[in-house]
């Protein structure tokens, strides 16, 4: 009966094809950040004890007192390493230690000296250390400042909402009120003597955490709102440490763009949320999920990124719990009109962006990082939490996917039609039904009864495949895995101490405790090929469901007041899933005894995840809307460090028209993460369904993709050293160009090709922006040159996808396309000379075995590939790695050139040949044609 239920419940929830908005709270509905909401700005009760503070080297200590109750908290400032400033606020003496992140900072981050400038009753300077930056912290009411020079950059409480709610006693009984009446009496007579005999006694009191616990009258008046306990719908959530939550205002002056904080399917922009709910980070399994509002989604990334024409800025918020962030504006509904006529008349208000954050539980630690570049903020992000992890080559080519291939001659059927329709492909996945029911590390033993035989066949085409391990754990007495983790107390306990036990697709099922080291060592040894039987080196991992999806859970998910060891869930909730896939992806690496790199991808993530997989943008739908949103999703996510971001293709949910399953293929084909998806309920889907026309349009799409593999193989490294994204808002680029600030149709891949996708239904035509006064840029099939700083109308056909070069740029590609990309590895390479004829053109080579760790052992090539003065070279960028290839340049194609008398090589060692070559005069096109130098060799090309 229970598979039965879980079925129904499931249908339910999907075959409605539309979020059910009730089933998830809004800050009205969740008691803290109704309390918290409602706290007017410019009432701090905080205040400075300056007669507190400690300076040590690299730490600065200072109480705050909250005067309307006297708890103490204790103010932390450190200045990093890299022009980054740390901010913690702590209780001074909690009742109980408050949750602190563990597992997201890569190490602890390295201090540098803070010196005091100056100080008086009403505040202190301290030195940064960097170009004139000092901190400022003001008195009466506590407020802190950064600046450089005479300018603010950051302040910190500046609209007094700084929120601390101290752990204390429950005291709402009767005998509680009684007795503490009497003990008021008490106090008051010993308050009376004590101070008689000492004046510091009622300091001392103040700081004596047995007074912190107490209640005020004003806090007993609002026990019964959701403060030690709350309803939403059917679920009662206990709250046996009481309120708990802190908050803290930031101000931006000059800012009037901030961005990240993913996951929501929202505008690249984020919007000001004045008149709403604000965003909201909370780990949820929501079903086709509504566009354009602040919902939380699968992921949480606590990162805000704001920039301006003068500065880019960031603020990572190292908080696991449900958070919520406010974004008001002072310029937010002023139209382009007003803030023209504010020019004209000489308006003094300076634009500013204030940003509240909201957490449930934990501490607040902060931390602000100053740029002052776009490329500088990820490189202080990425001195935190980590880079981009280093993915193998072949999962950067095309995926295949759906809910669910039937069995082991389905899978052998959709891999030959690849073959028959000359479509390349890497990796096929299976989703949840190739299980023996739901059992995860199993297989079904009727429809993949010989899973070893299935791999083998496509590993006799060099391609790979991916099945889903779910972190839900099916009870059942019969099923290894649960009887392991029951026996090993490895589950997460309810509040009662018992397994905790919910809903999912196998049923009733428990759920690992992740957040334990000894769990995730025992999780990853299951991957080990003697445990997981009919595996092989070729099968990947795809973590679902991991927010915790709970299907009879308060929203979906685990409650709140569950147990992972003394810590509740609702302290690390947004960790979970960045747990499950660590635990997953060293599996992977431990199965090959250290050697192969993972793939893993995730719904649920966290500050940190990209350092371990990938991620794609979950449950969507065959909507042009849902096309469209997926731009401003992963350039969102690529903002705050995760680089390997994707949407499935064609929409999971419901089915596509042709048009619109034709362009998520042109548009999946430029970003980092390529695979399509669909539901079970969907006709299927297969590129070669639809009719040879829309084949021969998919197959060109995908075809593309594998032409770029080694530009975004280069990228995905450079991200993997520097933090910088893959796909890329124009402005991180050309940080000045108020023009590209708002921009989310259009976006960069690296710094050198430009994609505007068609996402419109019916289009005609699109509109891009090249930007660039000075800059021109190359449409990547035409090779039309067009000068930059304009918006460009481009007419489309289904055929069309329009992408351009940067000039300046060269791009190494392989145009002979083959079944996979390991199959392309020794084939030879075209380099793409895209000029500006006002500056060097460059680019990058990056060459390894595309899928063992031996790159860290320096077993790569890395070159730098450059045009100037008519002299085209490539040299070594690592001449203390090592490596070789079999690869060699077959042909040069120079954009933008003008026609040369002869083209000559010269090698590395001293040898010259005449080359081949033709140019075409009407679009100053230069082919040149086989001059096979090996790829990983020194030389020059003349052009004269």
């Amino acid at each position: 009966m229970a598979p039965l239920l879980v079925v129904g419940l499931a249908l339910c929830l999907s075959g409605t094809w539309a979020v059910d908005k009730g089933n998830f709270k809004t800050c009205e509905q969740s008691a803290f950040c109704k309390r918290q909401r409602a706290l007017k700005p410019g009432e701090s009760p905080y205040r400075a004890l300056l007669e507190t503070m400690e300076l040590t080297n690299t730490r600065l200590t200072l109480q705050l007192i909250n005067d309307n109750n006297k708890v103490r908290l204790l103010l932390e400032l450190y200045r990093l390493q890299g022009n980054i400033t740390r901010v913690k606020i702590n209780e001074l003496k909690p009742l109980k230690p408050r949750y602190e992140v563990p597992d997201v900072l890569i190490r602890e981050p390295t201090t540098e000296p803070l010196s005091v400038l100056s100080q008086d009753e009403n505040g202190v300077v301290l030195s940064l250390g960097v170009e004139s930056q000092r901190v400022i912290i003001s008195a009466r009411p506590f407020r802190l400042d950064i600046m450089e020079g005479s300018d603010v950059l950051m302040s910190l409480n500046s609209r007094g909402l700084l929120a601390f709610e101290h752990l204390r006693m429950r005291k709402d009984t009767f005998s509680y009120k009684v007795t503490s009446t009497v003990a008021s009496v008490w106090d008051n007579i010993k308050r009376v003597f004590s101070s008689q005999a000492d004046p510091e006694a009622e300091k001392k009191e103040e700081a004596d955490p047995a007074n912190q616990a107490e209640t005020t009258k004003e806090e007993e008046e609002k026990v019964e709102d959701g403060m030690w306990e709350e309803t939403f719908k059917s679920h009662t959530d206990s709250k046996p440490n009481g309120p708990s939550a802190v908050s803290l205002d930031f101000s931006l002056p000059g800012v009037e763009h901030v961005y990240g904080i993913p996951e929501h399917a929202d505008t690249l922009r984020l919007k000001t949320t004045d008149n709403g709910d604000p965003y909201r980070l909370y780990n949820l399994d929501v079903f086709q999920y509504e566009l354009y509002n602040p919902m939380a989604l699968y992921g949480s990334v606590p990162v805000m990124v704001a920039h301006s024409a003068q500065r880019t800025t960031g603020i990572f918020w190292l908080n696991a719990a449900e958070t919520w962030v406010d974004i008001s504006s002072n310029t937010a509904g002023k139209t382009v009109f007003g803030k023209m006529l504010d020019y004209v008349q000489g308006s003094s208000e300076t634009p500013q962006t204030d940003v509240r954050w909201i957490s449930e539980s934990g501490i607040i630690d902060v931390f602000i990082m100053l740029g002052p570049t776009p490329k500088d903020v990820f490189s202080q992000y990425a001195s935190l939490t980590g880079t981009q992890s280093f993915p193998p080559l072949a999962s950067l080519g095309y995926h295949q996917c759906r809910w669910n291939y039937n069995d082991q001659e389905d899978v052998k059927s959709v891999d030959a039609g690849f073959d028959e329709h000359d479509i390349p492909y890497d990796f096929i996945w299976l989703d949840i039904e190739h299980t023996d029911g739901k059992r995860y590390f199993t297989w079904d033993p009727h429809k993949f009864a010989t899973p070893k035989e299935m791999l083998q066949g496509l590993m006799d085409k060099k391609r790979k495949m991916v099945a889903i391990v779910d972190p839900h754990i099916k009870v059942d007495s019969n099923y290894k895995i649960h009887n392991e983790i029951r026996t090993l107390g490895f589950y997460v306990k309810n509040k009662d101490g018992g397994d905790y036990e919910g809903w999912c697709w196998p049923g009733s099922a428990s759920y690992p405790d992740f957040t334990r080291a000894d769990m995730r060592a025992w999780w990853a040894s299951m991957f080990a090929y003697d445990q997981y039987e009919g595996t092989m080196e070729n099968l990947y991992t795809w973590n679902d469901m991991n927010e915790p999806s709970v299907f009879n859970g308060p929203e979906v998910t685990m409650h709140k007041d569950a147990m992972h060891g003394s810590w509740e869930h609702r302290d690390l909730h947004n960790l979970y899933g960045l747990y499950v896939q660590m635990a997953t992806a060293e599996g992977l690496i431990q199965r090959s005894g250290g050697v192969e790199r993972p793939f893993v991808l995730t719904r649920a993530f966290f500050a940190g995840s990209q350092r371990i997989g990938a991620v794609w943008t979950g449950d969507n739908a065959a909507e042009w809307d849902h096309l469209k949103i997926s731009i401003p999703m992963c350039l969102s996510m690529g903002l705050v460090g995760i680089s390997f971001c994707g949407a499935d293709i064609g929409g999971f949910f419901k089915s596509p028209s042709t048009e619109l399953l034709v362009r998520w293929y042109q548009a999946g084909a430029y970003q980092p993460f390529y695979r399509a998806h669909a539901h079970l309920d969907t006709p299927r889907r297969e590129p070669w369904l639809f009719g040879p026309e829309n084949t021969a349009l998919i197959r060109e799409a995908v075809r593309q993709r594998y032409t770029f593999l080694p530009y975004w193989y280069q990228l995905f490294y450079r991200a993997h050293v520097t933090g910088e994204p893959v796909m890329r808002p124009l402005w991180v680029e050309y940080p000045q160009d108020l023009a590209t600030f708002a921009l989310e149709d259009e976006y960069l891949i690296g710094r050198d090709l430009l994609v505007h996708p068609v996402v419109e239904e019916g289009a005609r035509g699109v509109t891009a922006y090249l930007p660039g006064k000075d800059e021109v840029w190359f449409d990547v099939h035409t090779f039309q040159k067009h000068n930059g700083a304009q918006n460009l109308y481009i007419p489309v056909t289904m055929s069309s996808i329009p992408v351009f070069q940067h000039g300046g740029s060269i791009i190494p590609r392989k145009l002979r396309v083959r079944r996979s990309s390991t199959c392309m590895e020794h084939d030879p390479y075209t380099l793409y000379v895209a000029l500006n004829l006002q500056r060097t053109a460059d680019g990058e080579l990056y060459i390894d075995d595309g899928h063992t760790f031996n790159y860290e052992k320096k077993e790569f090539i890395y070159r730098k590939l450059t045009f100037a003065n008519k002299v085209l070279s490539s040299v070594n960028l690592a001449p203390d790695a090592k490596f070789t290839t079999d690869s060699w340049i077959e042909r040069i194609i120079v954009l933008g050139a003008s026609k040369p008398s002869k083209v000559t090589l010269k090698t590395a060692d001293g040898q010259e040949k005449q080359l081949e070559f033709d140019f075409d005069a009407s679009m100053s096109v230069l082919t040149v044609r086989k001059p096979g130098m090996n790829a990983g060799a020194d030389w020059t090309v003349t052009f004269q």
